[in-house]
């Protein structure tokens, strides 16, 4: 029987260091990708055992009191979560999220249908066995979307055919509760498997982005009113959410600047000391150079071309590993961290920099080195 689990608001991870990232996550939820009208409810369970008290979780009813009391919302849907295992054929099975909600979830999470169509309101007051997958769960299971519409996938017994595959119309890093294995299925078919009224999530769209502030509120106090008051629920809009990640952003960027300084600072006087050691072990070198005509300029560009390389050598080694990182990250999980190209430029002439500035006193004192007194350097 599948088993109830807790399914994350939608939000998404936003530390990163350089502020391109935080506007685009701000275009990415709060404009028209996934909605800037979104609002979201939930229970906050840790409250409960704090107190030693029963949980006293969000219900349909608070949704249709909220529908009720709080003006500009034109669409609402629950959101239940369940976990279930599959067989995927070759005696393997997989786990999966199981979603049940309402029609209007689609509209709501402003989901994009990849083949079929998404259940209907019929479907939903027949209690019609049928579910909608992930594109990424269909082409893994079925090999392609259009070989997943038409199957049948059991559930403690209970078939539901697949009657289409929908993706999310933006990339939520994996802090969606939709997975890539995710099934979603009308909620008046998901309570066959659980006599708990609870539900994990309420989503609200509002009519205008300017009503989410106002609606946000009224949400919290309709939901709080109808709850003992030492329980606690998480109402917020994503507008909020990215205001916080903003600050943490900010932060965080601080404190990267300052330790990515201090490791250029330590590595630009290792280059040193390592160009300075060069001179030294070369000084007969440097005054055959100067016997056979070389400049001092000449010898100066010599050392700072010597410098220079191996900080280039450095940062590129370090822009091959930033940049593997992410692609490991990207490969072995849901979450995508974005790539900067200008990262990886700013970082190969910051280096190149770095080089050139403490390699500046070795090269130079390398050119002011007297030929004769050279040729006589045991």
């Amino acid at each position: 029987m599948p088993t109830t689990t807790a399914a994350p608001p939608v939000s998404r991870t936003r530390r990163a260091v350089y502020s391109e990232i935080i506007n685009f996550a701000y275009d990415t939820f709060c404009g028209n990708s996934i909605g800037a009208n979104l609002i979201y409810a939930e229970y906050q369970a840790g409250a409960a055992r704090i107190t030693n008290t029963a949980p006293d979780p969000i219900t349909i009813d608070d949704m249709n009191a909220v529908q009720g009391q709080v003006s500009g919302i034109v669409a609402a849907s629950p959101v239940m979560s369940l976990g279930e295992r599959i067989p995927v054929g070759g005696g393997k099975e997989r786990d999966i999220m199981i979603l049940g909600t309402f029609p209007q979830y689609r509209t709501v999470r402003n989901l994009v249908v990849v083949t079929g169509r998404f259940f209907d309101q019929q479907d939903e007051m027949q209690h019609n066995k049928v579910a909608v997958i992930t594109e990424k769960m269909a082409n893994l299971i079925y090999g392609s979307s259009e070989d997943a519409v038409g199957k049948v996938i059991k559930l403690s017994g209970l078939p539901f055919t697949v009657i289409g595959t929908f993706k999310e119309r933006v990339d939520t890093f994996g802090q969606s509760e939709v997975t890539d294995n995710t099934m979603v299925i009308p909620y008046t078919v998901s309570r066959y498997f659980s006599d708990n009224p609870a539900i994990k999530q309420i989503y609200f769209s509002v009519a205008d982005p300017s009503l989410v502030e106002p609606a946000t509120e009224q949400i919290r106090k309709v939901i709080q009113s109808r709850h003992r008051p030492e329980s606690t629920y998480n109402v917020e809009n994503l507008t909020q959410l990215v205001s916080v990640a903003e600050k943490t952003a900010n932060a965080l960027t601080v404190v990267l600047f300052l330790v990515a300084a201090i490791t250029l600072l330590v590595s630009g006087i290792g280059i040193m000391n390592i160009m300075l050691s060069t001179v030294s072990a070369r000084i007969r070198e440097i005054g055959i150079r100067k016997a056979m005509g070389a400049t001092n300029r000449e010898i100066r560009l010599q050392f700072l071309s010597e410098a220079l390389l191996i900080s280039l050598i450095g940062g590129l080694i370090g822009v091959v590993i930033g940049l593997a990182i992410p692609y490991s990250v990207r490969f072995l999980t849901a979450y995508r961290i974005p790539i900067s190209g200008l990262s990886a430029i700013v970082a190969i002439v910051t280096s190149s920099l770095v080089g050139i500035l403490f390699g500046t006193v070795p090269a130079a004192r390398a050119a002011k080195l007297d030929p004769v007194e050279s040729l006589r350097y045991e």
